[in-house]
């Protein structure tokens, strides 16, 4: 898989979020997105998801233009903002209930990533007695699950223990190492560090690479 991001600038009414933007990114590396609140990171990742559409330029998923089709862009899974499921489910069954569109996994694999997650002990929860981090990481167990070959994260560690934020980290390095092109937006260091083999800044809706 290969995403190219070419001349990408969006606007909302007369305000310019993004300009200009250029960058390739390929199957098996991991991407930093690094910037302020507010500099484009998450409006750049909507962008990818085709959520939003381009004021100009393009974005070509293995040389195809996401925004000629109706279609969410292919094999391609994100976490953008914060996780979002149905309150009087448990947090099996939310997940049994998006496994269920497409029938790609088994009940088996929802548990398997459940437990990778380190959910096992709270599956049978009602969402919405979930804390921030058992949230955070039922979003990320979401965006595994089917075994997408594009992985989007925002922000992915908010609320997260550091046995928590270890074990995802471990989970990103062994999808990295199945091929997996992966993009994660965050303002910590350390997942930089540890995680990112190119790194992006963004300032004022101008991106660079560090």
């Amino acid at each position: 898989m290969k995403i190219e991001i070419k001349d990408v600038t969006k606007k909302f009414k007369k305000d310019t979020i993004l300009k200009n933007v250029n960058m390739s990114l390929s199957a098996g590396n991991i991407y930093g997105f690094i910037g302020r609140n507010g500099s484009g990171k998450s409006v750049l990742l909507k962008l990818i998801c085709s959520f939003y559409e381009p004021t100009s330029g393009k974005i070509l998923f293995d040389g195809k233009d996401i925004f000629s089709s109706a279609e969410f862009p292919p094999r391609t899974r994100a976490l953008i903002e914060k996780p979002n499921f149905l309150p009087d489910l448990t947090g099996k069954e939310n997940l049994m209930l998006l496994a269920n569109i497409q029938h790609l996994i088994t009940e088996t694999e929802v548990d398997e990533i459940l437990e990778k997650v380190l959910l096992s002990d709270d599956k049978h929860k009602k969402y919405h007695k979930y804390s921030l981090g058992m949230k955070q990481k039922l979003g990320i167990a979401q965006v595994l699950m089917e075994h997408p070959e594009v992985i989007i994260l925002d922000e992915p560690f908010n609320g997260l223990d550091d046995d928590s934020i270890k074990q995802i980290r471990t989970l990103l390095l062994e999808e990295k190492k199945k091929g997996k092109l992966i993009i994660i937006a965050t303002h910590l260091k350390d997942d930089i560090q540890f995680l990112c083999d190119e790194v992006y800044e963004f300032q004022n809706g101008v991106v660079f690479k560090k």
